[in-house]
């Protein structure tokens, strides 16, 4: 499975109409990405704490709780993460703004010159060079939006902290719940049996997952999947085997 395109498809993606379509669609924001990592954080540390307590020996119950804090928990931690890294990168975003307005109204020909030299070191140069110029310092808006995609780096702009807090806890609760699914339905099953279609459902999301991830990243889908479920896996074998070492300690 790729993501190699055919050249039919890339020329269809490059007609004018297209082309507007998708300039118009890159500047709105998305969250499919908070979304997936929330997704691949929960479903990897909510099975780790299923395997640890399997791995201890320990009841269903206890897998169960274990579980529901660690998604409510971590969940709740992970989306407050996002949310203040977000929040800097929009002030960060902010206040170059404000830097860069100050730049141009006390300074507007320094301004100039680098836009100037800016366009020329792509190329522009002489009357061409000067009407881009011109035409971008005209505008305070565009003069501004220039300057911080340009000189800085920076998108112009930045992430919404609260929809990105939400897109990764939802990411994270929805797909951490599958491991501990088992545990909560009226499965006719023993605790092993509940264990075992744990690690089934939650190496399907893992894979699945990771094949979103795929998409995300503009990846090879097969490869990102079975990245994403190796880690996964690795992730909830090491738990299974520090419960097994644990396991005098707690009880068993």
């Amino acid at each position: 499975m790729s993501v190699v395109q055919s050249g039919d498809e890339l020329e269809a993606q490059h007609r004018p109409a297209a082309i507007r379509a998708r300039l118009a669609a890159g500047r709105r924001q998305s969250h499919l990405g908070d979304t997936v990592l929330g997704a691949i954080d929960g479903c990897v540390t909510t099975f780790a704490v299923v395997a640890g307590v399997q791995g201890a020996s320990l009841s269903n119950r206890v897998a169960l709780v274990l579980g529901l804090a660690n998604l409510l928990a971590d969940g709740f931690s992970m989306a407050v993460s996002n949310y203040q890294r977000s929040k800097s990168e929009r002030e960060l975003l902010d206040q170059a703004r404000r830097m860069e307005e100050l730049h141009i109204e006390r300074v507007p020909e320094g301004e100039r010159e680098e836009i100037r030299q800016i366009f020329a070191d792509k190329g522009f140069h002489g009357s061409v060079l000067e009407e881009i110029v011109r035409i971008i310092t005209r505008n305070r808006q565009r003069w501004v939006d220039t300057m911080l995609t340009e000189e800085l780096g920076l998108q112009t702009r930045g992430p919404a902290p609260l929809k990105s807090a939400l897109a990764t806890f939802t990411g994270f609760f929805l797909a951490g719940l599958i491991p501990l699914l088992p545990f909560v339905l009226p499965l006719p099953l023993s605790p092993q049996g509940k264990f075992y279609v744990s690690a089934g459902a939650t190496a399907t999301a893992f894979f699945s997952i990771g094949l979103l991830k795929g998409l995300v990243l503009k990846r090879p889908l097969l490869r990102a999947g079975l990245e994403t479920l190796l880690v996964g896996g690795g992730a909830a074998a090491l738990a299974y085997l520090v419960g097994l070492w644990l396991q005098d300690i707690a009880g068993a």
